[in-house]
């Protein structure tokens, strides 16, 4: 099987499910995840015209005053009726503006001398200036938040805002973390000669740990066929998506895609021209995707990146689950770049980024450095320091 390009890739893998069904979930437990639906605003915000200052209410045409100042409108009520001419009302930033003013005179530019005001300073520049217009964010009926938007802190604020206290949302894909390999021991048990802790479970687990997720870490399965095919049969019917770790390059003790087969699935691809990630490999096993990450970890973490988060976002129903890129500066050369796409760890220094000296796919301290992944494409040209690059952002 050749390789394909990483974006081919991508869109085969997004291709395999459809977002997963649709609930509804209060507002404050819908943080990351994703609208189903289009929001629309139940009431119009500002409901009424309201002060943006502390000051004063009056006609700007009556400038510089004096006015009598005859009550005064605080947030959440106001003055039982309209201003006459002459008369002022104090108020305060986000109360009503009574009627028959049209303007607010702010506090460091007024004088009071018991209930007569007086313009000290310069004023006003327009009339209306300082009142915040009836709808001036958004309107009854208005169109808050459309399908597959991210609902972070301020789009949970203006939903509520919007007059709602929950949403539609897609339900929260379970995943199973399955780590593979005779090499591995699990976090803090001793590690005699060659043997490793297995670090991939852990790492992948903490990714997820601030996504709208069930993840959980199934552990280690020794390098046996039969026992991680049986694996495979247990945890299709737990998650909708079963994440593995190792096992999936070309070697004698590399069984994840037999045992894949042997378990029924169905394979996708496997193989992506990308540095380092190579052996990357997706398939269906019933209704249950399986990704299977290389074991090496920097590979483990940056196939991860570029394909485990994406395909969750597309579950949670993403309008564009693919990692976005930004355009930095390239504080170091780089050389032109082969065959296979390259994610180079980075990190910033003195507002340029910079690749780190270890990109060797097992280097975990330098993993740990690294601030972003210098995306150079297949064939790329050289760079040189000062040229733009893209890059992906490491949360």
């Amino acid at each position: 099987m050749s390789l394909i390009p990483v974006a081919e890739a991508q869109a085969r893998m997004i291709a395999l499910g459809a977002p997963l069904p649709i609930e509804t979930v209060p507002l404050f437990q819908a943080i990351g995840r994703y609208a189903a639906a289009d929001l629309l605003a139940k009431r119009t915000q500002p409901a009424a015209d309201l002060s943006a200052m502390d000051g004063y209410a009056i006609r700007f045409a009556e400038r510089p005053g004096p006015w009598t100042v005859v009550g005064e409108s605080a947030a959440g009520g106001g003055l039982d009726a309209a201003l006459l001419p002459g008369q002022a009302a104090r108020i305060f930033t986000g109360a009503p503006v009574p009627e028959g003013a049209d303007t607010i005179l702010i506090q460091e530019e007024a004088t009071r001398d018991g209930a007569i005001l007086t313009m000290s300073g310069e004023g006003p520049p327009a009339i209306g200036a300082h009142i915040r217009r009836a709808g001036n964010d958004f309107a009854a009926g208005s169109l808050l938040l459309p399908a597959g938007t991210k609902l972070n802190a301020p789009a949970i604020a203006l939903a509520v805002s919007g007059g709602h206290a929950d949403i539609a949302v897609h339900r929260r894909p379970r995943i199973a973390i399955l780590s593979t390999g005779n090499e591995l021991v699990p976090a803090g048990e001793p590690t005699p000669g060659v043997m490793l802790p297995a670090s991939n479970g852990p790492m992948l687990a903490a990714m997820l740990a601030r996504d709208p997720v069930e993840a959980r870490d199934h552990g280690v399965v020794r390098d046996d066929l039969d026992l991680i095919a049986a694996a495979f049969m247990r945890l299709k019917d737990q998650a909708d998506i079963i994440v593995t770790t190792g096992g999936a390059s070309v070697g004698d003790h590399d069984l994840v895609l037999p045992a894949l087969k042997k378990a029924g699935a169905s394979i996708d691809f496997w193989k992506v021209a990308m540095k380092p990630g190579k052996p990357v490999m997706i398939g269906t096993l019933g209704n249950t995707i399986v990704l299977g990450l290389p074991g090496n970890p920097v590979s483990a973490f940056v196939t991860a990146t570029l394909f485990l988060r994406p395909l969750i976002a597309h579950l949670l129903g993403a309008t564009d689950p693919i990692p976005a890129t930004t355009t930095a500066r390239l504080g170091a050369p780089l050389p032109h770049c082969g065959s296979r796409a390259e994610y180079l760890r980075g990190r910033w220094r003195d507002g340029a980024i910079i690749p780190i000296t270890s990109q060797d796919s097992a280097a975990l301290f330098a993993l740990a450095q690294a601030e972003a992944l210098l995306v150079r494409d297949i064939d790329a040209p050289p760079l040189a320091a000062g040229d733009p690059v893209q890059i992906i952002t490491l949360a």
